[in-house]
């Protein structure tokens, strides 16, 4: 059994449909691609946001594509405290009844009334990496990381399909807290 996982920091991120992008960059733009993101097909784009919230805003939020069914803003706590914005933590893509922003680009504005979350801690893996593991499609488990400040992160969902690749994701207060810099491994610990 492979329980050892690539530990990787998600840092604040803004997916757009293809309406929004419009909106905020104008008429007929596509997303420009910057670098490719380690799960496959993922990238990092040129374009960035300001979010802004009831309290707050943060400017330069960086755009990933490609282009989605639904405008989801990705923050850690202390980003939505900063901006104001009581977001739940959810996993990718489960956006019903979250948090509300404005996100504002070169070319106009957009109001989400839901779409504000803080991404769950969840592991991507393969099926052929997943039955390695032991682990299958939203069980939730424990993974332990090794560092100064050695961290074992409870309520961690496996998420299971042919287009991801191995790597878990935390958010950057749980990669601070945790030290989890650079190359670092997790220990699917059960």
């Amino acid at each position: 059994m492979e329980n050892k996982v690539i530990v990787e920091t998600s840092a604040r991120h803004v997916h757009l449909t293809t309406e929004h992008i419009e909106i905020l960059f104008g008429k007929g733009h596509e997303l420009v691609y910057k670098k490719e993101l380690s799960q496959p097909g993922q990238y990092a784009c040129e374009e960035r946001v300001k979010v802004v919230g009831p309290k707050n805003a943060i400017d330069r939020v960086i755009v990933l594509g490609p282009a989605r069914k639904a405008s989801q803003v990705e923050v850690s706590f202390t980003d939505a405290r900063t901006l104001g914005v009581t977001a739940p933590v959810r996993e990718s893509g489960d956006v019903a009844n979250s948090g509300a922003c404005k996100l504002v680009g070169p070319c106009g504005e957009v109001d989400l009334s839901e779409g504000v979350i803080i991404a769950k801690r969840h592991i991507h893996f393969t099926p052929e990496e997943a039955a390695a593991a032991g682990v299958n499609d939203k069980e939730i488990v424990k993974v332990k990381i090794a560092s100064e400040r050695t961290t074992i992160f409870d309520d961690v969902v496996v998420r299971v399909s042919p287009s991801f690749k191995g790597a878990m994701h935390i958010d950057t207060d749980e990669a601070n807290a945790s030290c989890a810099f650079g190359v670092i491994y997790g220990e699917i610990v059960k």
